[in-house]
């Protein structure tokens, strides 16, 4: 017995909800490893942002959305994203000043 269009959009609707709570804590994860990168670069007097290492990683991931069959610009613009929050944390954990209780 084939199953009904509405069976099978609840299904397909059920493992895109899936994918969107993984991408959720994916990008917490990458958040707190970004903060304690925040944290060593102010503590060391280092830059927020790193125009060298963007441009690595905007290289490397337009290359894994083409080996994934991803629009590389989509990806671009979506690293361009979170880096630009990244920075954003960046300059606000140097603007504050590190704490010690971290």
């Amino acid at each position: 017995m084939k199953a009904t269009p509405q069976v099978l959009l609840k299904d397909l609707r059920g493992s895109i909800d899936n994918i969107d709570a993984a991408l959720i804590y994916m990008l917490a994860e990458r958040f707190r490893c970004t903060q304690a990168v925040g944290v060593l670069k102010a503590t060391h007097g280092l830059p927020p942002a790193d125009p060298a290492r963007e441009q690595e990683q905007i290289a490397r991931l337009r290359r894994l959305a083409q080996e994934a069959n991803l629009d590389p610009d989509f990806a671009e613009k979506f690293l361009n994203f979170v880096v630009r929050e990244v920075i954003r944390h960046h300059e606000q954990i140097a603007k504050d000043g590190v704490k010690t209780d971290q």
